[in-house]
């Protein structure tokens, strides 16, 4: 066993390492592809029309035009886009991608999206079975905003449910463009976040993310294999999709998740990718603390190494990393190594002053036994089940 385990159950402490795990930083390190997949998007807009350039023309003639005469012009153009999906020429198609793409990620259009999420779900399946690598990479990316646009409704589950076997099967599929497949990872987890309905879609998610990086850290060993650097960017995505959707994560496997990964995601502290060090960092921290949501004084029995490990990237000034990269780096990992040392950074944070010392013996004659745990944890899962539930049914309403 990688950990011992002491001490009982505490109430959820704060999460802004959830927040830091779950924070995105994948752009730093897509290499190439990426770059070139953003320039052909901007040379390809050209076949369809731009909504980008109409709005930049009407707002420098200065011509006041209403909000609704706007909104009216933006649906027409959205129209036009979605239209595009189907035409035969794939540069045209990529064009009008990468234009559904800046407009739902500028706007909350979830009125105009409803009335065609099948016409869109249809498009965008037939993109990521029968396009290339960038029409892959953007229609992946398109599928994950939508599925926020969307949110976690009747229509945006079924939307997630339909579209999750394609997104698995090319994030899997190790023939297939790292952009394309770095994309389906960051819409994988989106959209499973949003939009699953099901514990069953959560675990399948969480395995196929962390099937992708796992194969980085190795089996065995005091290393991690060096990963091509064109893979670095689809790494920290499926890694950071991995994170996100543990702070949704049912308890009884986080356990089974702690015992299997800490121990393989140090590994990662020594890849060549600031960006993907930096990811592992974060991750790691997000492990600790819902490690010690589960128990309060979870202990991690290789603590040694980790800590020495996260104090040497802290401090790290070797002159062949970038300048910036050594300034990020010791940043995060200064904020991580402070967190897995000493929890009272939390305490700082909210104010709540010193840790208390509690006599021992009277402490453990009021912890809760195992039974009582166990029948307050099914009580609170009953209870939040039925207040999603609710919400559920209503956020389509809402939005």
């Amino acid at each position: 066993m990688p950990r011992a385990r002491k001490g009982s159950s505490a109430p959820r402490k704060g999460g802004q390492h959830r927040r830091a795990g779950a924070r995105s930083s994948t752009q730093a390190d897509s290499g190439s592809s990426e770059d070139e997949a953003a320039s052909e998007a901007r040379s390809t807009t050209s076949d369809c029309p731009s909504l980008l350039s109409t709005t930049g023309e009407d707002n420098l003639g200065g011509d006041a035009v209403d909000e609704q005469g706007q909104q009216e012009d933006l649906e027409e153009k959205l129209k036009e886009y979605v239209d595009c999906l189907t035409d035969k020429s794939a540069k045209t198609r990529q064009g009008a991608l990468e234009n559904l793409r800046l407009a739902l990620a500028s706007r909350l259009l979830p009125d105009f999206l409803l009335e065609r999420s099948f016409t869109l779900a249809d498009a965008l399946e037939k993109c990521l079975k029968k396009g290339k690598g960038d029409e892959q990479a953007r229609a992946a990316a398109v599928l994950g905003l939508l599925c926020v646009q969307l949110g976690p409704g009747p229509k945006g589950e079924e939307l997630f449910r339909s579209l999750q076997p394609l997104l698995v099967s090319v994030l899997s599929d190790t023939t297939a463009s790292p952009a394309a497949r770095l994309h389906c990872a960051s819409a994988l987890g989106l959209g499973c976040y949003v939009a699953a309905a099901d514990v069953q879609d959560l675990v399948s998610c969480l395995t196929c993310l962390e099937g992708v990086f796992s194969r980085s850290c190795g089996a065995g060993g005091s290393t991690a294999p060096a990963a091509p650097a064109g893979l670095h960017g689809l790494l920290c995505a499926a890694l950071q999709a991995w994170a996100l959707l543990l702070t949704i994560c049912p308890s009884t496997h986080i356990s089974h998740i702690l015992d299997r990964q800490l121990p393989q995601l140090t590994l990662l502290l020594s890849s060549d990718s600031v960006t993907l060090r930096m990811a592992a960092g974060e991750t790691i921290a997000l492990l600790f603390e819902l490690a010690q949501d589960l128990e309060e004084d979870f202990i991690y029995e290789d603590m040694e190494t980790l800590c020495e490990a996260l104090r040497t990237l802290a401090t790290d000034s070797n002159k062949f990393r970038a300048k910036a990269d050594r300034r990020r780096q010791r940043s995060t990992f200064r904020a991580v190594l402070h967190f897995v040392e000493n929890n009272e950074l939390l305490r700082d944070i909210f104010g709540l002053g010193p840790v208390l010392v509690l006599d021992p013996t009277a402490l453990r004659a009021c912890k809760a036994s195992r039974f009582e745990k166990h029948l307050y944890n099914a009580a609170a899962f009953k209870a939040r089940t039925k207040a999603r539930s609710r919400v559920r049914d209503k956020r389509a309403d809402v939005l």
